[in-house]
């Protein structure tokens, strides 16, 4: 071994401070002070220690659901590990992470994760930071075999390969997916599938910390000299089962038996042994490490539990509320296409660490035209991407943890469902489950709007769907100058913002705005005063709106029209506001009607606004169907002016 024999000292110290976390873990969780899931990495600290130990100040790990080792070895204390653990205030995330979601960002940790996989794409994120940076950190990204199977592997490493990144994806080839085998999991080994992708294999013996050090060590070095991708896979065990309780009926006992006779710490106190280091040396070291463990134990017991005022605070951080500006025209009127671009072009600008991502956004200019120049000024921070919407939205979250703030396109919101989990699971979640300890300045624009026969996959309004989920804010401006104003406010907001157009609105004309203007999240407007029906709406059909209360207003009806702008969160002050003004409510939305912001509306008027209501409140939105095809049959499915002025009837009519 050439290892300085301080350094494998202290690999061999380190794992002896995972293996006692982990067992003490375990019997923690058997007497019922961690609660929930508990997954222990015992047997494999050679991985986690030898591949960290390579590791420098500004590089950064992903971790799995495994991921204690891992934690442990970029830098956790264990008195922090077992508080998060017991969900104790003290802990790294403060409790609101737990076993599966330990991280800590101010260390590199970009986080364990409780979906199989899930770190891969952040890691990709993370590595085009670096890379948009000029920086030379590397980022190691620790998945198990079984991960291999799921596409954001495919998507995270194609993606880290085409763009050569600096990142080492690293399996911990235990052997087992869960209860499977890893035989009966995969068609094709992770050396074959690391040369379809075109790049480097490295096998190690997973087992032997020096000899994981070594050549990570190396490799290390290399990613740094010559930024690239690569797949490291290390052969170890896991001794214990999947999750602790785990009855192994799936594993035989000679295997168990024959693996633990190669028990990584064992072998390497042999390794020091014959380098001369005293058996009672190691004994003593291991006293020491033990007596540590027990007073973190003792630490973690007294801390105070996990405060319920973090909570909310951890779920968004706080965002400025400027006041609404004046809409002044600045020189005359511009489409809502050229408010894209423009706000784009403004915040790139801007700020540096703002970059553009996506399918076609590039030289394509995007589908529609809206990112049209942009490439030729910053050839940098306006990106193509393949047709990897997981990679995308996971890279984007892995960016903003490292402190950029991405505009990622999803082409068609009805996409939406390639790339939920990144979006669900970790954009909306990583700042809670982290204890609010990172920001996540993340704009996803896309688009939707039917009308023009897309059919039902080309057609769909999801914002319901997207404003059920906490930590996303969801825009959905209805004229130019909001889209200016709100975009660069998105851009700019330190949380994830889902910023949806209309594409039907693509060629709508309206003043053109100063070119500061910035219109605040979260604050609906008053497009229409009325005083018998207050309608609110969004996007594209606010203008039905308007128009249907142009034409009861032939009948002697006054409408007020509302325009919500941002649909989570809701402004209900201004709707309610309004309804008390005239006791009457319609909402009225191109999603279908039923679950969704009309739903919530309609609570909230029947809620806090009960008293004020003079009639039940109406929803005019898309027929409970998927979008037809025939034009005839979206015609008759789709919401107009017209079935908005009969509810407004019907509504003034109770």
């Amino acid at each position: 071994m050439t290892l300085p024999v301080e350094r494998m000292l202290a690999m061999y110290e380190m794992m002896l401070v995972i293996r006692g976390v982990e067992e003490r873990a375990a019997r923690l969780y058997k007497d019922g002070e961690v609660p929930g899931f508990v997954h222990l990495c015992i047997g494999q600290e050679a991985t986690a220690t030898g591949a960290c130990s390579a590791l420098a100040e500004g590089d950064v790990i992903t971790s799995t659901h495994r991921g204690h080792g891992h934690c442990l070895a970029r830098g956790l204390q264990p008195a922090e590990m077992f508080a998060e653990l017991m969900g104790r205030d003290t802990g790294t995330c403060h409790g609101l992470g737990g076993s599966m979601h330990i991280a800590d960002p101010r260390r590199g940790v970009f986080g364990a994760n409780g979906i199989v996989g899930a770190g891969l794409p952040i890691a990709v994120g993370a590595g085009l930071a670096q890379r948009l940076r000029r920086g030379t950190g590397v980022v190691v990204a620790f998945f198990g075999d079984g991960a291999q199977a799921t596409g954001a592997f495919h998507e995270s490493v194609n993606l880290a390969a085409l763009w050569k990144l600096p990142v080492a994806f690293f399996c911990e080839n235990n052997h087992y997916a869960e209860f499977s085998p890893a035989a009966a999991q995969h068609a094709g080994t992770l050396a074959q599938r690391a040369a379809g992708y075109g790049i480097e294999h490295v096998a190690l013996p997973g087992n032997d910390v020096f000899a994981v050090a070594e050549a990570m060590d190396g490799l290390v070095a290399s990613l740094r000299e010559t930024p690239r991708s690569v797949i490291v896979e290390a052969d170890t065990y896991r001794q214990h089962g999947h999750y602790e309780g785990d009855p192994q009926r799936y594993r035989d006992a000679d295997e168990v038996q024959e693996w633990k006779a190669r028990d990584p710490i064992t072998e390497a106190a042999a390794v020091l042994a014959r380098g001369g280091v005293a058996t009672e040396d190691l004994a003593a070291l291991a006293a020491a490490v033990a007596g540590r463990l027990d007073d973190a134990v003792a630490s973690a017991r007294l801390a105070p539990v996990a405060d319920p005022a973090r909570m909310a605070t951890a779920v968004s951080a706080p965002r400025s509320c400027p006041s609404e500006p004046p809409l002044v025209p600045s020189a005359g009127e511009f489409r809502t296409m050229d408010a894209v671009s423009e706000a784009l072009h403004a915040e790139l600008a801007s700020d540096d660490t703002v970059f553009v991502a996506g399918i076609d956004v590039a030289a394509g200019g995007n589908v529609f035209g809206l990112t049209r120049g942009l490439w030729e000024q910053w050839p940098d921070r306006v990106i193509d991407t393949p047709i990897a919407e997981t990679a995308l939205m996971g890279a984007a979250v892995g960016a903003a943890m490292a402190g950029l703030r991405p505009v990622v396109e999803l082409m068609y919101v009805d996409f939406l469902g390639v790339c939920f989990d990144q979006i669900l699971n970790q954009m909306a979640k990583l700042r809670f489950m982290t204890g609010g300890e990172v920001e996540l300045p993340i704009t996803v624009r896309t688009q939707f709007g039917a009308g023009r026969s897309s059919g039902a996959q080309h057609s769909q309004s999801l914002e319901g769907l997207l404003a059920q989920i906490p930590g996303l804010t969801v825009v959905m401006p209805s004229d130019p100058a909001d889209t200016y104003g709100l975009l660069r406010a998105a851009i700019r907001d330190p949380n994830p913002v889902v910023f949806i157009e209309n594409r039907l609105m693509y060629g709508q004309r309206g003043p053109r705005p100063p070119e500061d203007y910035l219109v605040p999240i979260g604050r609906a407007r008053t497009l229409r005063d009325g005083t018998d029906v207050t309608v609110v709406s969004y996007s594209r059909m606010v203008w039905e709106a308007l128009a249907a209360a142009e034409i009861v207003a032939a009948e002697g009806i006054s409408v007020e029209v509302v325009d919500l702008r941002t649909v989570a969160p809701l402004d209900l002050d201004t709707v309610l506001a309004s309804v008390r003004r005239t006791g009457r409510l319609l909402v009225a939305h191109e999603a279908v009607a039923g679950i969704g912001i009309g739903a919530e509306l309609a609570g909230a008027a029947a809620g806090e606004g009960f008293w004020t209501l003079d009639a039940p409140v109406l929803q005019v939105g898309a027929t409970r169907t998927p979008a037809p095809y025939a034009p005839n049959l979206e015609r008759r499915w789709l919401p107009d002016r017209s079935r908005i002025a009969d509810g407004i009837r019907q509504v003034a009519r109770e």
